[in-house]
C-alpha cells in the first residue's frame, strides 16, 4: 500500500533516529507529532474544511478548528521534553479561548505572546495539516520573479531540496509552514537577495553528505538544502531536522538559520 506524506515522513524518522543517535529523541518526537498530524490531515479531508475558498491563507482562522487542538496536548504531553509538557498543561488550564488566541496569532502572522519558542511550536504544529490542506486545494498561480517567500502563505521557507534534473540539481525551497515547494534559483540567497557567489559559502558534513548549509556572508543567514541527487531516498523535511549538527557548525560561525522548523531547530 502507497504511503501518504505523514506516512512516509513518520518511516523515515524512525529510520534516521536508529542511524543517527544525536537525533534520536527529536526524531522520536517529531514521528508521534506527525501521527497527530496525519489523523489531523485525515479528519480535515473528510470535513473538506477551506475546500471552497480560494485564498483561505487570508481569512480568518475558523474557530471549530481549536475543538481538535486538545488531542495535540495529549501527544506532547506524553511525549515531548519537559518544557514542552509543561507548556501543554499551562495550555490545557488555560481552556479553549486562550487556546484558539494563541493559533489565530499564529495564523494571522502575529507574535505568539509571552511564550514565544512553545507558543509558535504548538501553533505550528497543530496549524501545519490545515495550512497543507487549503494550499493542496488552491489554485493560485503566481508570475514574475521567482517569490523568496512561499506563495500560497507567505511564510519563509525552511529548507532546501535539489532534485535531479538533466546532469545536475534544480533547487526549490520548501514552505516552513503550508510545506509548499517551488522552484527558485541556485545561486541567490532567500534571505537578501545577494547574487555573489563568493558571499554564499556551502558547507557539509562528512557524515551527512546529502544535506548542506547554504549560507550568506550579506545577512549572516543559512538556510539547509537536502540534495537529492546523492540519494533518491530522505525525506527532505526530516532529514534536514535531523542535520542538527549542521545547525551547531552554521550558528558556531554566527550565522542564524532563516527559519526554524517544527522542533525549533
Amino acid at each position: 500500500m502507497a504511503q501518504n506524506e505523514w506516512q512516509r515522513r513518520i518511516a523515515r524518522a524512525e529510520e534516521l533516529g536508529a542511524q543517527y543517535t544525536f537525533a534520536a529523541e527529536i526524531l522520536r518526537f517529531y514521528a508521534a507529532i506527525a501521527r497527530f498530524q496525519e489523523n489531523f490531515d485525515g479528519i480535515l479531508k473528510n470535513s473538506s474544511a477551506g475546500a471552497n475558498d480560494s485564498d483561505a491563507f487570508t481569512q480568518p482562522l475558523p474557530p471549530e478548528l481549536t475543538r481538535r487542538f486538545e488531542p495535540l496536548l495529549s501527544v506532547v504531553e506524553g511525549n515531548g521534553p519537559t518544557p514542552l509538557r509543561e507548556a501543554a498543561r499551562e495550555l490545557r488550564d488555560d481552556g479553549e479561548h486562550s487556546q484558539f488566541q494563541l493559533l489565530a496569532a499564529f495564523w494571522d502572522g502575529r507574535e505568539t505572546g509571552a511564550l514565544p519558542g512553545p507558543g509558535d511550536f504548538f501553533a505550528r504544529a497543530f496549524l501545519q495539516p490545515y495550512a497543507a490542506y487549503i494550499r493542496s486545494q488552491s489554485s493560485k498561480q503566481w508570475s514574475g520573479p521567482t517569490p523568496s517567500v512561499c506563495p500560497f502563505c507567505k511564510r519563509k521557507p525552511g529548507l532546501g531540496v535539489l532534485r535531479p534534473l538533466g546532469d545536475g540539481g534544480q533547487r526549490s525551497l520548501v514552505c516552513s509552514f503550508c510545506l509548499a515547494e517551488w522552484e527558485f534559483r541556485r545561486i541567490v540567497c532567500p534571505g537578501c537577495g545577494e547574487e555573489n557567489h563568493a558571499k554564499l559559502p556551502v558547507y557539509t558534513a562528512e557524515e551527512l553528505k546529502h544535506v548542506r548549509v547554504e549560507a550568506c556572508d550579506s545577512c549572516r543567514s543559512y538556510i539547509k538544502t537536502v540534495d537529492m541527487t546523492k540519494s533518491g531516498r530522505p525525506e527532505p523535511i526530516v532529514d534536514e531536522m535531523a542535520s542538527i549538527p549542521l545547525d551547531l557548525w552554521a550558528q558556531k560561525q554566527g550565522y542564524t538559520k532563516l527559519q526554524s522548523n517544527l522542533m525549533q531547530l
